[in-house]
């Protein structure tokens, strides 16, 4: 229960403040049960983090584990600010970052240019959200384009997954399962028909891609694809005074050269989370309708402004290599899916996501919790980019209106796809090009809205 209702058809109690708007589990939402669940389990894909920074930023597992921390507070804060959306990271542009950072040594050196990446990506975000750019961005960039970027995306989640040497050519068997039972969970057709006459069902499809998630990590360790876990007792002790010493304050600010470096590499990872800003508000919209007792703002300028702050953090007390990003896809989906069943099973868009996190974040200091699922991890991240692929790929062909847009966007897509680190920079290129010659039915001048029906779909037939 919460001390503030929300009146039907009105949007979520709030407490203004500036462009934010204020909210509080028990105060303005009741707390979400089945989102508590998922979240002591679906937060291990943030501890996923933690090898890469070992890695590439050359710290020890304590000082990363105190990283994870301030990313799970960074996780709270959309929720909290007025974003419908369950936020993560800007996992598409994971290899690109991975690939500016391999020019640089682990330790201060790459810590330096990781601040200097994050900075830009905050820059980026602060400067289009406040100006409104941002949601003038949804509207002006052409349908095909942004379709392409989001296909192109999900494309390139999963051919990292699927090639050789991938985690599922290396563990297939645990995660083909999970992803094939996450995925019929989460948007089969006939899994629906089942949860509208069996209860039981229907409390599985409250957890989302959780059962696909536990299953799999049984049959891991059955199999022997993965090692079994070594459970420890007690608190978790993450080190924030070591952590300190991987900081800019500490290791000191990096040069412009640097700056300059970070450039590209800022711009690609905006590019892939704006695609995630329209996947994100088109899941929303897709069970808006279902919902009249609750107005959903969306309001792109602030998930954009949202978005800086978490990466402004980041630069600061914790450089993240997968950034901070708009959207959690795969969490996302979930919430949205038990959102669409109704008041009774989620009272808010906002108490989902946020009881979601506050429990992620919480879950970080459980020890039994992050070793039982330390051997797995791969699992978690794995299901994660498998199911983001294929919400991207969904959510970008609806989006195309007809076959001009499709061939624009399918060409768009292959081009992001590619292994390339500038792949995303050519296929905006590319997608601007061949919207103005190919898409526009005047290729100078102004063109009505209406000239473009001349390239639609035919209508269907009647079954008369």
């Amino acid at each position: 229960m919460s001390i503030i209702n929300r009146k039907h058809g009105e949007e979520q109690p709030c407490w203004p403040l500036g462009p934010f708007r204020i909210r509080l589990p028990f105060i303005h939402y009741r707390w979400e049960y089945p989102e508590m669940i998922q979240g002591l389990i679906m937060f291990v894909v943030g501890l996923a983090m933690i090898p890469l920074l070992e890695k590439y930023l050359g710290m020890p597992y304590e000082a990363a584990l105190a990283f994870t921390f301030v990313a799970g507070v960074g996780y709270i804060l959309p929720a909290l600010l007025g974003v419908p959306l369950v936020p993560g990271w800007i996992t598409p542009a994971i290899p690109v970052v991975l690939l500016y950072l391999k020019g640089f040594e682990p330790g201060p050196e790459a810590i330096k240019a990781l601040f200097a990446l994050q900075i830009e990506v905050s820059l980026i975000f602060l400067i289009l959200g406040m100006t409104r750019l941002g949601s003038k961005l949804v509207e002006v960039i052409p349908n095909s384009l942004k379709s392409g970027i989001i296909i192109g995306a999900g494309i390139a989640a999963l051919m990292g997954e699927l090639k050789t040497g991938g985690r599922v050519d290396i563990t297939p068997i645990s995660l083909l399962i999970g992803s094939i039972i996450s995925a019929y969970i989460l948007f089969s057709l006939s899994f629906k028909n089942v949860v509208n006459e069996s209860s039981l069902a229907k409390r599985i499809a409250n957890f989302g891609m959780v059962p696909g998630m536990i299953i799999a990590m049984i049959i891991g360790w059955v199999s022997g694809e993965y090692p079994l876990p070594d459970i420890e007792w007690g608190i978790t002790q993450p080190d924030f005074g070591l952590m300190f010493q991987y900081l800019t304050f500490t290791v000191g600010f990096p040069g412009w050269d640097v700056f300059l470096l970070a450039i590209p590499t800022a711009i690609i990872a905006y590019v892939i989370a704006f695609g995630d800003i329209i996947v994100g508000f088109t899941l929303v919209k897709r069970v808006d309708h279902l919902r009249e007792d609750e107005k959903i703002e969306a309001n792109v300028d602030r998930v954009h402004t949202v978005t800086a702050l978490r990466n402004f953090i980041h630069a600061f007390l914790a450089p993240w290599p997968g950034l901070a990003g708009p959207l959690w896809t795969a969490a996302h989906a979930t919430v949205t899916e038990r959102y669409a069943m109704g008041r009774k099973a989620m009272d808010s868009i906002y108490s989902g996501g946020a009881t979601f996190w506050m429990t992620g974040l919480v879950a970080l200091f459980i020890l039994p919790l992050v070793t039982l699922f330390k051997p797995v991890l791969p699992i978690a991240l794995s299901l994660t980019l498998i199911l983001t692929a294929y919400i991207c790929i969904m959510v970008g062909m609806e989006q195309l209106r007809n076959p001009t847009e499709r061939g624009v966007a399918g060409i768009v897509a292959v081009t992001l796809a590619m292994p390339d680190p500038k792949s995303t920079v050519y296929a905006v290129v590319i997608g601007l090009v061949l919207y103005f010659l190919i898409e526009r039915p005047k290729l100078l001048g102004k063109h009505r809205p209406e000239d473009e029906l001349v390239f639609a779909d035919p209508p269907e037939k009647s079954a008369e």
